[in-house]
């Protein structure tokens, strides 16, 4: 599959919003655009910023990293570096896959909100990782998003354990902290996973170099599979 998807669709998919286009319109036109793969320029990865003084820009290299390791393992396009975006701009609307972590308290207005909540009704994808503390403020947060949606708790047997990579045991844990066993929760839009939040884990501190952490090379290892399996599921529910 070729996981390619030209970003100048979802700058037009935003302005029919702003025409004040239906929202259902707008759902079923951005959902079809993320699926369709095109020849296309590079993608990038983006890493959500967020307010509330939790610390959003806490990874170093793991963003490259993972995007290296897709290419490299899936095919993806993706360019080496990541773009970083403010919650409440239209520049969401230019990557069909965001990426959220930190240790601390997590905060949307109204406006960011709604406008993180378009993306993902649109068919945009969010995947935040707890990288410990994170915790009781993300579920505020996105239920701000979607007041009447809950995170619901993956079973093993979800598909996005059983990509190209095989976790029979679900999502790895890389740091030990209060030593809990890690745990996934979906949001969920017209059965499709929408947003996908990791608890328990620090999977991207795993997508790290060994510099960072000084974790074990099969334990990164395992992290980057288990993070290209989320690509993967992403770009092909």
């Amino acid at each position: 599959m070729d996981y390619r998807l030209n970003n100048v669709f979802w700058v037009i998919t935003h302005k029919w919003l702003t025409m004040n286009l239906s929202k259902s319109f707008f759902a079923l036109m951005g959902a079809l655009l993320l699926n369709v793969a095109l020849q296309a320029q590079t993608m990038k990865i983006a890493l959500v910023k967020y307010s509330g003084g939790g610390d959003w820009y806490s990874v170093v290299d793991a963003l490259q990293n993972l995007a290296k390791y897709c290419n490299s393992q899936l095919g993806t396009n993706f360019d080496d570096d990541y773009a970083t975006v403010d919650v409440g701009s239209a520049e969401i609307f230019n990557h069909p896959f965001l990426f959220m972590t930190g240790h601390g308290n997590v905060v949307f207005s109204d406006a960011e909100a709604e406008n993180l909540r378009t993306y993902l009704e649109g068919g945009g994808f969010l995947f935040i990782d707890d990288d410990y503390g994170m915790d009781p403020y993300i579920r505020v947060a996105l239920k701000k998003v979607f007041p009447d949606k809950q995170l619901i708790e993956l079973p093993y047997q979800h598909p996005v354990y059983h990509q190209k990579f095989d976790f029979k045991d679900g999502i790895p844990k890389v740091h030990q902290h209060e030593g809990k066993g890690p745990r996934t929760y979906g949001i969920f839009i017209d059965g499709r996973l929408a947003c996908l939040y990791a608890a328990e884990s620090n999977i991207s501190d795993g997508w790290e170099s060994y510099e960072v952490h000084k974790d074990p090379e099969p334990l990164r290892q395992q992290a980057l599979r288990m993070g290209a399996n989320i690509i993967q599921f992403a770009f092909s529910q």
